[in-house]
């Protein structure tokens, strides 16, 4: 199988890349236009801000590449949030390959010290409805790092509450996503690459 990560300003993908190489699996990291479309399937992972993102993506035409994309693409935490239409992190519109917006987290007055931002840590992922998840993946643990989130809405296929229920997954047609990082999320988040890799 061809599977490539795509290269940009964005953090963590060496990460992504160790957690395949542990399951065996082999994938190129690049920002070659060609070797992108033609791969059997793409990983879009990120950390960072938003709107410096989206800003590096349109000049080198990757936002445009990615969501023209037709085989299986897995976008991670801020390749999530860059899939959706705007996110509130410096007002940015992003690709739009999903209607949802991506928000900040907001704890009410009182709470500041039971809700800290960033989401940082582990929790619980529900309601999974997506070829990313097996049910036995129902209520398990995964890892989180992020201060914005996507809402809930019709490509939502996980959900976790913090502070309010959110988007953990994605999915839309050939497009998949987490707001978690699997790569970080032990023996649950290998299972989600290998369906990944293997079902979707």
């Amino acid at each position: 199988m061809n599977l490539v990560i795509i290269k940009y300003n964005a953090g963590n993908i060496m990460s992504v890349e160790y957690a395949l190489e542990r399951l065996g699996i082999q994938a190129e990291v690049t920002n070659d236009k060609t070797k992108i479309q033609s791969a059997d399937k793409v990983i879009f992972p990120g950390v960072g801000e938003a709107s410096t993102t989206m800003a590096y993506l349109k000049e080198q035409k990757l936002d445009v590449l990615i969501k023209d994309l037709k085989q299986p693409v897995l976008g991670i935490c801020l390749g999530m949030q860059l899939m959706c239409r705007h996110s509130e992190e410096n007002d940015v519109e992003c690709m739009g390959i999903f209607n949802e917006r991506v928000q900040r987290f907001n704890p009410q007055p009182g709470n500041e010290a039971i809700y800290k931002v960033p989401h940082m840590g582990w929790n619980t992922i529900t309601g999974l409805n997506s070829p990313l998840f097996d049910l036995s993946l129902e209520k398990q643990y995964v890892y989180f790092v992020h201060s914005y989130f996507v809402e809930l809405g019709q490509h939502t296929a996980a959900t976790t509450d913090y502070i309010q229920p959110f988007s953990a997954a994605m999915h839309k047609d050939n497009f998949y996503a987490t707001q978690f990082h699997p790569e970080k999320s032990g023996s649950v988040g290998a299972a989600i690459l290998k369906n990944f890799i293997e079902k979707c």
